[in-house]
């Protein structure tokens, strides 16, 4: 269930999506699954050595009903949760996603079924550091979807933006995505301007422990 990608990176494999925990110098959930998934984190989080009390801040690469989850059943967690602004509303329960969009219909649908996060909720805006994390704004695959990379531990955290099968990286479908064309051009965007990284962590598939950055070109290249 949870695995060590590399120095201070774990990986959660959470039964059809994943989660990350790292430290660079603050312990940091990324993503954080289904609701069903809290058990699983809070156990992943004292294999790693540390307590739920220790998290200093959760990073959500977008909302979606499978990445804010389980944040709801975190119960005792004191930290801050970083997303962007457009997903923002949608985690708050400010507003509900857009039934005029196939996959805002599904999240309108899923809503009712997560609690709100019990913890402090800020937007991140692009280019913003978060600790050794740069964010990234990847739009496409949710209208607020973030990349964060992290010099320091020499790793991307895709979300959504990408899946991974059999050794390869796939831009976002449509079926899974607002808009592909947006996810299309995010992906070459994050290329052009996002340093290199050897772990590839993406919400669905297996991550890449060495050569992500590799990956993620080769799939630019075939857009």
């Amino acid at each position: 269930m949870v695995t060590e990608l590399g120095d201070d990176i774990w990986w959660y494999d959470l039964r059809g999506v994943n989660a990350y925990l790292v430290d660079d110098g603050a312990v940091t959930l990324v993503d954080a699954g289904n609701p069903w998934d809290g058990r699983n984190l809070v156990l992943g989080v004292g294999r790693a050595g540390y307590s739920l009390q220790d998290v200093d801040r959760v990073l959500l690469t977008h909302y979606d009903f499978d990445h804010v989850g389980g944040l709801g059943r975190l119960r005792g967690i004191d930290a801050t949760v970083y997303v962007g602004a457009a997903d923002e509303p949608y985690l708050t329960g400010k507003k509900r996603p857009p039934l005029s969009n196939h996959k805002g219909a599904l999240q309108n649908a899923l809503g009712p079924f997560l609690k709100s996060p019990p913890v402090s909720v800020e937007t991140v805006a692009d280019g913003e550091a978060v600790g050794s994390f740069t964010a990234y704004h990847t739009p496409g695959h949710t209208p607020g979807h973030v990349t964060y990379v992290s010099d320091t531990l020499d790793a991307a955290f895709l979300g959504d933006l990408v899946t991974e099968s059999g050794g390869q990286l796939r831009a976002s479908p449509w079926l899974m995505s607002y808009d592909t064309d947006a996810v299309a051009e995010s992906v070459r965007d994050l290329a052009d301007r996002a340093p290199g990284f050897s772990v590839a962590a993406m919400g669905h598939g297996t991550p890449f422990e060495r050569r992500g950055r590799e990956a993620f070109d080769r799939l630019v290249d075939s857009l």
